[in-house]
């Protein structure tokens, strides 16, 4: 069994074991894999199995449920066979852990098998199996711990995104990240497969016509794409994304919506200063949503926000029948919005 590495300072803040990156997952003794994000944790597992199986393809691959746990089994998945191949033991569902997987996974990380890889996830929806936790972070084996934190916030989702091209040497254009990431805006796992089915199949660069051409379909959501960069004041962007999401079939009515909850959002936590929890929990609205707000508000003041809701309300009107030429409408109420102006008046002024 390999020397185990010198004890830290009981001083020391934080976990004990090192933190490695889900994309860059590699095989320890005991790897923990928690939080709550299964497209991460899947990816992290299934580097770990891959980096083993490249060492040795007689890897033996076990699975056990922590919350359906007979005793015993751990030891003898992880026990040394008649030929001496690696054990690699997937162990889920930490989190609901049975007393009798607490109590034999606490006393084996104590003592890991020789040639044995036991992964433990962990989604973090409860305290059960905190012990457990704790005593690997402390370092009381030779482990690793292999976060896969929730990926909740849009510029979350852009990063995400963003790692899984730059991981593949890809270039995606920046209007097309965006609205890529708009069109799977509530689906992580979805985005994961859009972005490899982008990789796997476009030749040179991805831009917005490829976006178009594979999930043109999707355009009811990319009515945010507009809506983000009006509301960002970035003027010239915003009108190019309007046109594009037109161009791709995106109809007027939806487009206003998104406007009008996006600034819906910011109206309702515009001067308030508690907490984003608690004020999330007050409005009926979730962490992030708030968070976005807040971070949507920059450089907004009453008097431009009111400009807005009322070039919004307007074009509501106006691209449900009230007006000849929605386009026209859809164009002044971006233009509002984007350069926090009166219609008329020459933007940076």
């Amino acid at each position: 069994m390999a020397a185990r590495p010198p004890a830290r300072s009981s001083a020391a803040k934080g976990p004990k074991i090192p933190q490695v990156s889900w994309r860059e997952p590699r095989p320890a003794p005991i790897v923990l894999v928690s939080g709550p994000e299964e497209v991460l944790a899947e990816r992290a597992i299934a580097g770990v199995r891959d980096y083993l199986r490249a060492e040795d393809p007689a890897l033996e691959v076990s699975d056990v449920r922590a919350d359906d746990y007979a005793a015993g089994t751990l030891l003898a998945l992880t026990s040394p066979s008649l030929f001496g191949e690696p054990r690699l033991v997937r162990v889920a569902g930490v989190e609901k852990c049975t007393d009798a997987f607490l109590q034999e996974a606490l006393s084996y990380i104590e003592h890991p098998q020789e040639g044995a890889t036991v992964i433990l996830r962990h989604t973090g929806a409860s305290v059960r199996g905190k012990k457990l936790l704790d005593a690997i972070r402390a370092g009381t084996g030779d482990g690793i711990e292999i976060p896969a934190a929730a990926i909740k916030r849009d510029s979350d989702r852009v990063d995400f995104a963003a790692g899984e091209f730059k991981a593949a040497k890809k270039r995606i254009v920046p209007t097309a990240l965006r609205a890529l990431v708009s069109a799977f805006a509530d689906d992580v796992t979805e985005l994961a497969a859009a972005c490899q089915q982008l990789i796997g199949d476009v030749d040179g660069d991805i831009t917005d016509e490829v976006i178009t051409r594979y999930y043109g379909g999707r355009v009811e959501v990319s009515a945010f794409v507009v809506a983000d960069t009006a509301i960002a004041g970035r003027y010239g962007e915003a009108l190019i994304a309007l046109r594009h999401a037109l161009a791709s079939g995106a109809d007027p009515v939806p487009m206003v919506a998104a406007f009008a909850m996006k600034l819906r959002g910011m109206a309702r936590v515009a001067g308030n200063r508690e907490p984003s929890r608690q004020l999330a929990q007050r409005l009926g609205m979730k962490d992030w949503q708030v968070d976005r707000a807040r971070r949507d508000l920059q450089g907004w003041n009453e008097r431009s926000l009111g400009l807005a809701i009322q070039a919004t309300a307007r074009a509501d009107a106006e691209v449900k029948g009230a007006a000849r030429d929605p386009i026209f409408a859809l164009e002044r109420m971006v233009t509002v919005i984007a350069t926090r102006a009166p219609f008329g008046t020459e933007p940076g002024r």
